[in-house]
Parts: structure tokens; sequence; C-alpha cells
């Protein structure tokens, strides 16, 4: 069983005329249900973006219950007292969850996590049940492997190379390394459980005959969504296709599930243009609107006020009020019926 937890993350794609007139998130920042890009530890400010393109994002989030803290060693010990060394205080204010040295990248919905960056977006729904488990927390799970992930994206010669390199990303390489960073990282001795789907679009770029062009690489296991508009023609020109082993048991990676990345993810490159939609989102998004009920929701936003954060919260908003409407027609209560299963409202 698995909560609704709705997430949008909307994007579009910009020419970068002067990287230094984007602002990068510091760490510092607070996070909330929504904003426009997930913190970024200090020293990854210090980067170079070389990329001729960049995602305009803004995210909204959206759980039924509260995220669980982090368990140690993932999370930093509560301070105890003044009479600790200065070493050890300053660390124990220092309350963002940690691993391998590094700040967690990304920010935690309930059981899920996102990431939301320049070029790289990622959205992974951890699967609730583990909450009942003994040492289960999905949201270390969906958080990992986002977070390991970005870093294997971020540390690759082909993303930082210069624009007129030839190397080619790997985004499924490098899910499968963040997979098996996060299966040590929650090894014995620090044992924790759980599973996630993962979902994440990777913006590089390709020459072109007129010169360079955005290139979108998608991956995708399991049944959250990445879905790519073009608002100028209302054209949905991509979106993933769930992976299910059966009904409402999506393709996972985690605690005993059979799946991996190297197996059973799929990855896609989607040609895109300056001003195109790109979508990532939970199933609390798709399992209560259908595709052209959140394509309308798009460009009805963009309309009022093309702002990708308040695109992103009027779509959050919009799958909200048909999850808690138990009268509600929804595509989750479609495909229930379509199994035979009595289901009616949204989910």
């Amino acid at each position: 069983m698995r909560r609704l937890t709705p997430r949008a993350l909307s994007l579009t794609v910009r020419p970068r005329h002067n990287p230094s007139d984007q602002r990068r998130w510091l760490s510092s920042e607070p996070t909330t249900d929504e904003g426009t890009r997930t913190p970024l530890p200090e020293a990854a400010l210090a980067k170079k973006l070389i990329s001729p393109f960049y995602f305009e994002t803004g995210y909204a989030l959206y759980a039924k219950r509260p995220s669980r803290p982090f368990p140690p060693p993932f999370s930093s010990a509560p301070f105890r007292s003044f009479s600790d060394p200065l070493s050890t205080h300053n660390r124990s204010r220092d309350r963002r969850p940690h691993v391998n040295g590094e700040m967690i990248r990304g920010v935690t919905n309930g059981d899920d996590a996102v990431l939301v960056g320049e070029n790289f977006i990622g959205a992974n729904d951890g699967v609730g049940a583990w909450a009942q488990k003994p040492r289960g927390h999905a949201a270390l799970w969906s958080r990992l492997i986002l977070h390991f992930w970005a870093l294997a994206a971020e540390r690759d010669a082909s993303v930082l190379s210069s624009v007129s390199a030839s190397a080619e990303p790997d985004p499924v390489a490098y899910l499968q390394n963040a997979y098996e960073q996060t299966v040590k990282a929650t090894s014995a001795p620090t044992e924790w459980k759980g599973t996630t789907t993962a979902c994440g679009a990777l913006l590089h770029h390709i020459k072109g005959a007129e010169g360079l062009e955005p290139l979108l690489y998608v991956t995708n296991l399991g049944d959250s969504q990445v879905m790519v508009l073009r608002p100028q023609t209302q054209e949905i020109l991509y979106k993933t296709t769930e992976q299910w082993h059966w009904f409402d048991c999506p393709r996972q990676l985690g605690t005993n599930s059979p799946d991996t990345p190297r197996t059973n993810a799929t990855m896609d490159k989607v040609n895109i243009k300056e001003g195109d939609v790109v979508l990532a989102m939970s199933d609390g998004v798709v399992d209560n609107l259908w595709e052209h009920e959140v394509s309308q929701n798009i460009y009805d936003s963009m309309h009022s006020q093309a702002n990708m954060l308040h695109v992103a919260k009027e779509l959050v908003k919009a799958a909200r009020k048909i999850a808690e409407d138990p009268y509600a027609e929804s595509p989750f209560m479609e495909r229930a019926i379509e199994e035979g299963l009595a289901m009616e409202g949204g989910r």
C-alpha cells in the first residue's frame, strides 16, 4: 500500500546567456513543500556549469503524513551542552542529513524524494508500507538513491565536458551506481530497509544543423512519470510508460526487490526546444489526473502566469482536489475497476 504523495516538478528549457544570473541555492536556505530548486552544498556551487542550456524550474509537494527523521548515522546527534568542544558543537547544530561526509541532496516528501537542479531533476516514490516493518525506512532509500544518482551525473566527464565534446552521458549507469551505493550505505551495521521507484531527466545537448540543441535523457523505473509538453502547439511530445509487476505493485529498487537499473530501467532521448516544459510527476499526480487534464492544467497556468513554481503548485492543487474527493473519477479508479476491484474516488 502506498499513500498519496503528489509531487510535480515543472521545468522549461532556456538557453544560458549569462550563467552568473542564475541563482544556485545554498544548502543553508530553508526548504518547504515548494520552491524553485532544491538546496546544494556549498562545495557544489564552485563547479562551473558549461552546458549552453538550463532548466527554469519550480516544484510543489504534498504528503498525507509528515516525513520521518533520518536515523543515525545519516542525521547529526542533537546538541547536548554548551560545554561540548566547539568542533562538535558546530557539527551538532547542523541537522541536515549526511552520507559519506556529504550533505544528502534533494528534499523529502513523506516517503518520497525530489531533486531539482539546473540540468538534472528526479522524483523517487518510496513505498510507504516499509514504515510498518522493523528497520524500514523508504524515505531514506528514495532520498539516498536520488542523491547518489545526482552525484554520479554531476561527476561524469560527459556532463561537465565542453560544449564541443562528443561524449555522451549514461543515466542508467549513474542510477546503477546510485543503487549500489545505497545498498552499501544501508547495510550492516547500519541496516535500513526500503524500496523506491526512480524517475529522472538529464538535460544535455547535441550538435544540430543550426548549432547546439538541447537533448533530454529520460530514465524511468516504476510508475512515476516524465512528460514533455510544447505549449506553443499544445502537444504532448513524450511521456514515460509505467512499469508494474502487477496492479499497484510497480518495479522498484531496494530490499527484496528483483529489479535493478541495469536490467529494468528504461532510457529515452527526447529532442526538445527552448520553451518546452518537462514534468516529473509521482503517481500521486498521474493516478488522479488523466494526461489531457495534466496538459491543460499546465497550459492554463502558463497563460495566467509563466512561472514554473506557479505551474507546479497549480498542478499539485488539482491532483490533491481529486485525491481527497471520495466520489471523483480518476485514472487509478478506472484501472482498479478493469482489474475487477471495487473502488471509487481519487487516490
